[in-house]
């Protein structure tokens, strides 16, 4: 698959493009070659930025994006017959390096970055090439020690039946607000002086945020550590479907004078429903009362879900604000 740059309301980056669908094909060769156990891990191709990881089960494979640029790919093994791992937008929400398993008989599960509090995770483990766990997603040892350095509580984990190359998107004014030219200025306050969840200390304890906006309910939530903070309403422009969306934000963008955001795709519904993430987020609005307890809340690395399904508990894995397909 090919990554583009995209910036709403600007001209497309052609040359960009041209290079990132050479990159792509360089990349799924190797892809294509690996053999269980083995993964590629380039970090040179893009050194800052949000990172976040998408697992594709029908490829039994694990991607890893910085800045919507792809640095590493690792096989995996995810749940076999009976204990199938779910799919859906997750976060991690604990790390340990040296953890072992209350379930299974102390069994270790080293570089653990924990996805629900029921029990799924990424951590290193045996891969025969199938589906072979209990639900968790296994990783290579090296792969999972070099997972386990550069993800962060917050990091945004897609578990799907397909991958697609993520997009970096700058939306023309504060996101989930009609334009104008103050929005801007307002956007960039609020992030002034934050920093990536990746680079805070032990004495910031800020919390990680999280956006969720559901088609069905119209309704928007924000989500810091797991604590619902805030809920409002949500008006889509046209109605009908978004899709299944994940915006991580990265900056400001001064030169296009909005917020930049690395989106993600993650699936489809039965009917091949596809949404592009530029025409999804540009279709979104809440309502002020939201939207003044959200921009304050916003920092790098913090996350927009958009989705389908309902905002009730029936589609959420508790306390845990996951967004199950």
């Amino acid at each position: 698959m090919d990554r583009r740059k995209l910036i709403l309301g600007a001209a497309s980056l052609v040359g960009l493009a041209a290079a990132g669908e050479g990159l792509a094909r360089e990349v799924m060769k190797e892809i294509a070659a690996l053999k269980p156990g083995e993964f590629t891990w380039h970090p040179e191709r893009q050194q800052t930025g949000a990172v976040a990881v998408v697992v594709s089960i029908p490829e039994q494979r694990a991607h890893v994006y910085r800045n919507g640029i792809r640095i590493a790919v690792s096989t995996c093994s995810t749940g076999k017959q009976g204990h199938e791992t779910p799919t859906g937008v997750f976060v991690v929400l604990q790390k340990d390096k040296h953890h072992k398993s209350s379930t299974y008989n102390d069994a270790p599960m080293p570089n653990m970055n924990r996805l629900t509090w029921s029990g799924i995770a990424l951590h290193a483990g045996k891969l025969p090439g199938y589906p072979a766990s209990h639900g968790c997603v296994r990783l290579p040892m090296e792969f999972s020690e070099r997972l386990f350095g550069v993800t962060h509580l917050g990091t945004p984990v897609i578990i799907s039946g397909a991958h697609a190359d993520p997009k970096e998107l700058v939306h023309p004014g504060m996101v989930l607000g009609a334009y104008a030219e103050h929005e801007f200025g307002s956007a960039v306050a609020a992030l002034k002086g934050k920093s990536h969840p990746s680079d805070w200390t032990e004495a910031e304890k800020q919390p990680v945020t999280s956006i969720i906006a559901s088609s069905t309910d119209r309704r928007i939530m924000l989500v810091e550590n797991s604590e619902v903070q805030a809920e409002g309403t949500l008006t889509i422009a046209g109605g009908g479907k978004l899709g299944s969306h994940v915006f991580v934000l990265d900056n400001a963008h001064d030169g296009a004078r909005g917020l930049r955001w690395v989106a993600i795709s993650h699936n489809s519904d039965a009917d091949g429903f596809f949404q592009p993430e530029e025409r999804a987020i540009s279709r979104l609005k809440a309502d002020d009362r939201f939207l003044g307890r959200m921009r304050p809340a916003l920092h790098p690395g913090a996350v927009l879900i958009v989705t389908d399904a309902p905002l009730s508990p029936d589609s959420r894995s508790g306390k845990d604000f996951v967004i199950m397909s």
